[in-house]
Formats: structure tokens, C-alpha cells, sequence
């Protein structure tokens, strides 16, 4: 309700700054006035997208994202709302109205959304502190986890932590004394009696997923006469989804290929006249169903940059990276040449990262799940890629790849396109404080899930 109510009056704020500017500014400039009822509906229109666009960033999340997380997501949205308001205000028009007032009244709803989050964040978490939780473990390897929730003092407070060797009525009395608990790396079967024990006894519960649970989260809720049943398609998308997708991977790549155009001539010239060498760079590449193909991209690294390597990851402080490859790769226009591939089919706008076929075999050998994420297309974005770091581990990208398959829909591609620009604007921060845990917990992670 807090947050609702919280919400509510943002969109309020907002749209009454609106509404002065279009009643000050713009009404009187028309040709033809719009009564009232005309301008009620564009007012109401603004409020809808305001809405819409927020919500699609998430910056309605009070208390679930950081700060500053809901401030680049608000500021985003109101920018992008107030670029098409201007535009219907100059079509309500017929002529470019004076853009000065929108410019204004976007720095006025900069204030206004700053002071909205530091004001509403105090309050919440003064009504709602952090929460004292236990970690239920089955390895010391669960640290990882707890190194990144760490990072969240205002969220979560790690007061004790258990192993689940220890006798089951002291894990269950630890958990009663708290008001939540981490279950982390533990097998499956004792997994699901602490489970259904928080359950019973209404204890929040937040638990690091294994590959089934994304597979069953999923399925399909069917009856066969009276008994339930949950059906697992393991196809990837069907029919509908994949014509609906094709033809707006057609339809964006087109648009976007003239649109940014410009800027992948001076990508292009700023690459040739660093060096000399080629501009592209071509490489291979898996999609839908194991096919390869020559990604391209923009050449970020030095000429023949693994000829002694071999094909390895590239770090974010990779010597064989150049400067303008630097750049490039920081607001992610080295991969604008991949609108092509998608234009093709052999790439989705939205999807898993396309892999090597080399270090998908290494992969596979490590993770056999590895291979589930080739059930769609490779994309040029991906929800690991807007919802992960640059050095988030291989086998947590692999789960967010696979519950974007399980949870596909049109809905949620256009949603990761909005926070792909977001991650371009504010690329997030790495992991650097746990890195070397997470490495560690990495391999551990991989075995657990198979128990």
C-alpha cells in the first residue's frame, strides 16, 4: 500500500507538471484549442505513458532496487516520455512547437523524481528496516551469495548463518528465531522439507534456484480428470511466438539500422584510422539449434588478437582491447554490425548472448545445461545482459537465459530493449568485492544443481 500510494503520487506530481506547461505554453499556441474533455486526454495520455515507461524500468520498485537504481530508471522514463510528448504536442500542432517549455519542465521533474526517491526511500525503510535473516548452507561456497546480498545492508541483515549437517530441530528453531532464511546449496530432497516448513510457519524463504526449478517454473498448469499435472513443453517458443518475434526482429533492425546509422560510420572510421586495420570483425558463432554463424561486430582488439591465446574470454581489462575498442565496448556500440544478423534471421533482437563453438564444448563439459539456451535464437541483447554484471558467473547467466526462455513473451523482450538502454546509459558495476568467491562457488554451484 505504501508503495502504491508512493507511486501514485509521483505519477500525480509528474502529470500536473504537465499539465501546467501544456495549459501555460502550448493550449493557447493551437490553431484549433483543444475544450476541456480535449485536454483532460492529453493529460490522461501523459500519465499512461509516465506510467508505462516507469514501470517498464522498474522505478516503481520502491525498497527492492538501490537508490540510485530507481533514479536512472525514473530519469530515463521521464526523458523518453517527455521526447514523445513534445512530438504530440508538434503533431496536435501541425508545425515544431516551441521546445524550450518540455526541456524546463523536464529539469523541473529531474528535482522532483530526485527529491521523490531520497524522501520515500528514507521513509520505507524506516517503516520496514532490513530484514534479520539466517543462511541455511550446505558448503562454505554459499559465501558468495552472502557477499552479494552484503552489498544490500538496507535490504538485508544476515544476523547467523547454519550448515545443514547440523541436527534438523536446531535448524528449525534457528529459523523461527528470524524472519527469513537463505537456503542456499543444499540438496534437493532436504531443500523441499525446510521449504514446506516455512511454509507451514509463514517464514520468508529466499532460495538460490537449480535448473529444474526454472524449467518447472515454466510449465503449464494442466488436470487429467482430478488429478493435477504441470506440463513441460521443453520446445522453446511456439508457433505464434516465433512469427511475432520474426517479424519484429525485421521491423526493429530496419528502423534501427537507419537510425543509427551515423553513428556506425564514425564507429567505423574512428576503428580504420586508429590502426589500419580491418573494421569488422568476424567470428563464429552458435544460435537456435547448435547453427553456426559469423557474428559480426565492430574490432574492438588488436589485429589477429588470438593468434598466441587461442579463443579465450576477454576480461574488462584485456590488454589486446584498444582504446577506441575500449570505448566501443563501454556503450556497447561494437555490437551495432549485429542488426545485420538479425535482419538475415540468424539472431533475435532479444535472446541468450550467441556463444563460440569452442567454448560452448568447454562449457558443456562443465554445465551439460549448458546446450538448453540454443533452444531460441542468439540475441543482441539478453535478459543476463540487463539483469547481470560484466563478470557475473557462467552458470547464473545460464539460469537467467533459461528463465527468459521459460517466461518468454512480447511483453518482456520489449521491456529488456528499454533496460538495455538503461545498462548503455548506467553500465552496472561489477562484482569486484566478491569476484574471487564467486569463481570458487561457481564450479560448486554446478554440482549441486544435479543433486
Amino acid at each position: 500500500m505504501i508503495s502504491f500510494c508512493a507511486s501514485m503520487f509521483l505519477l500525480a506530481l509528474l502529470a500536473a507538471g504537465f499539465a501546467f506547461v501544456w495549459y501555460t505554453y502550448y493550449e493557447n499556441a493551437l490553431v484549433l484549442p483543444y475544450y476541456k474533455r480535449g485536454n483532460w486526454a492529453l493529460i490522461g495520455v501523459y500519465a499512461v505513458l509516465v506510467w508505462l515507461f516507469i514501470k517498464a524500468y522498474g522505478g516503481f520498485k520502491l525498497g527492492y532496487l538501490k537508490k540510485t537504481d530507481m533514479l536512472y530508471s525514473q530519469l530515463i522514463s521521464i526523458v523518453s516520455v517527455n521526447f514523445v510528448a513534445y512530438f504530440i504536442i508538434s503533431l496536435i500542432g501541425r508545425h515544431f512547437m516551441l521546445v524550450m517549455p518540455m526541456v524546463l519542465l523536464t529539469f523541473a521533474d529531474f528535482a522532483a523524481i530526485s527529491i521523490w526517491t531520497l524522501v520515500m526511500g528514507k521513509l520505507y525503510f524506516i517503516i520496514y528496516p532490513p530484514r534479520k535473516l539466517i543462511i541455511l548452507y550446505g558448503s562454505h561456497q554459499a559465501a558468495a551469495l552472502v557477499l552479494k546480498m552484503s552489498q544490500r545492508v538496507d535490504k538485508y541483515m544476515i544476523c547467523e548463518s547454519i550448515s545443514i549437517n547440523e541436527p534438523a530441530e536446531k535448524i528449525r528453531e534457528l529459523i523461527m528465531k528470524y524472519e527469513g532464511v537463505i537456503i542456499c546449496d543444499i540438496p534437493a530432497n532436504m531443500r523441499n522439507d525446510y521449504l514446506k516448513f516455512c511454509y507451514e510457519n509463514s517464514v520468508r524463504a529466499y532460495i538460490a534456484p537449480k535448473i529444474s526449478d526454472i524449467i518447472i517454473r515454466g510449465a503449464e498448469d494442466i488436470r487429467l480428470f482430478d488429478s493435477p499435472l504441470m506440463l513441460c513443453r521443453n520446445y522453446g517458443l511456439d508457433f505464434e511466438q516465433s512469427l511475432l518475434k520474426r517479424t519484429f526482429d525485421i521491423v526493429f533492425s530496419l528502423f534501427a539500422i537507419i537510425i543509427f546509422s551515423p553513428f556506425m560510420i564514425l564507429a567505423a572510421l574512428a576503428v580504420k584510422l586508429h590502426d589500419g586495420g580491418p573494421v569488422l570483425y568476424k567470428q563464429r558463432r552458435l544460435t537456435i539449434n547448435g547453427k553456426e554463424f559469423n557474428v559480426l561486430k565492430f574490432r574492438s582488439m588488436v589485429v589477429d588478437a588470438e593468434k598466441k591465446s587461442g579463443p579465450v574470454l576477454a576480461s574488462d581489462d584485456d590488454p589486446r582491447i584498444t582504446p577506441i575498442g575500449r570505448f566501443l565496448r563501454k556503450v556497447r556500440l561494437d555490437e551495432l554490425p549485429q542488426l545485420f544478423n538479425i535482419l538475415k534471421g540468424e539472431m533475435s533482437v532479444v535472446g541468450p548472448r550467441p556463444e563460440r563453438p569452442e567454448l560452448t564444448e568447454k562449457y558443456k563439459q562443465e554445465m551439460p545445461e549448458f546446450g538448453f539456451r540454443l533452444k531460441v535464437k542468439a540475441g543482441l541483447t539478453g535478459y543476463a545482459q540487463v539483469t547481470g554484471v560484466y563478470d557475473t558467473i557462467p552458470y547464473d547467466k545460464l539460469k537467467m537465459d533459461l528463465m527468459y526462455i521459460e517466461n518468454y513473451s512480447f511483453r518482456m523482450d520489449l521491456q529488456i530493449i528499454l533496460m538495455t538502454i538503461k545498462t548503455m546509459l548506467f553500465p552496472p558495476k561489477t562484482n569486484a568485492s566478491a569476484s574471487e568467491g564467486l569463481i570458487q562457488a561457481d564450479e560448486h554451484s554446478r554440482k549441486e544443481d544435479k543433486t
